[in-house]
């Protein structure tokens, strides 16, 4: 579970809740007409640019970048190494036995494609292209989040503009001027709640997700070239190593 997007927003909402409560009812800041303005406004917009299923997956990564468990990059590299070694005592088909253990489903797709012979650059090929198009899910998923980013402060000065009309065609009436003005500046705070607090920040969780898990995609290819091939095993461990930070490496060969 990521605690930090967990943390973040709780303490956002949490700070913002705790403010408003001292200066009155949280029922002050609850009006139904600006809620169906923004949210109902910022929902169809987002449908009108996206299809409803591309929307409902990008919830779904979404929900699954709060549940997301980071895993380690030199856990893998400790793991490929001991494929490695395993392939070169007792043969590449000796990895069989060994997706049992895994849980990485990628990773087992590119063993398994080693297991049944495909050469080398056969396999990145394949693998490459299966990176390309889960590049492209998860800038659609985050692409939506910035556009909700985009129409909820939008929608937001819709509001206010219809509660501005109202309330100048009812100056007369003294009584109709605080529900108007309620409308005018709730829906400007809801847009600006609903884009900086919620959407700009995921679009850009769900941007740092992405590219963590092409890293690890990449470094397990780049892993299983190498074992296909035949590769000396402290050659593969310093070309893995490139792909983390050198204060962040651990070789597994004795010094």
């Amino acid at each position: 579970m990521d605690l930090s997007t967990i943390l973040g927003i709780g303490a956002a909402f949490g700070l913002m809740l705790m403010a408003i409560l001292q200066g009155g009812p949280l029922s002050i800041f609850v009006n139904i007409p600006s809620i169906m303005i923004v949210f109902g406004g910022t929902a169809g917009n987002t449908l009108v640019n996206y299809p409803f299923s591309d929307v409902f997956d990008a919830f779904n990564v979404a929900k699954k970048t709060i549940m997301y468990k980071e895993q380690s990059v030199n856990d893998l590299i400790v793991q490929l190494m001991e494929f490695a070694n395993k392939a070169r005592k007792e043969g590449i088909l000796a990895l069989q036995g060994a997706m049992d253990t895994i849980q990485d489903e990628f990773l087992i797709k590119a063993m398994q494609m080693a297991v049944d012979g495909q050469e080398p650059e056969t396999l990145r090929n394949m693998l490459d292209t299966e990176i390309e198009y889960i590049q492209q899910r998860h800038e659609k998923g985050a692409n939506i989040f910035l556009s909700i980013g985009a129409y909820a402060p939008a929608m937001g000065m819709v509001g206010t503009l219809i509660g501005l009309v109202q309330m100048l065609q009812t100056m007369d009436d003294p009584a109709t001027i605080g529900p108007a003005m309620a409308v005018a500046l709730l829906t400007t705070f809801y847009g600006a709640v609903i884009a900086n607090v919620f959407a700009i920040p995921m679009a850009g969780k769900l941007k740092m997700r992405s590219e963590a898990e092409l890293l690890t995609k990449t470094l397990i290819i780049e892993g299983m070239q190498s074992i296909l091939s035949g590769e000396n095993p402290r050659i593969m461990e310093q070309k893995l190593h490139a792909f983390i930070a050198p204060k962040l490496r651990e070789s597994t060969f004795k010094r």
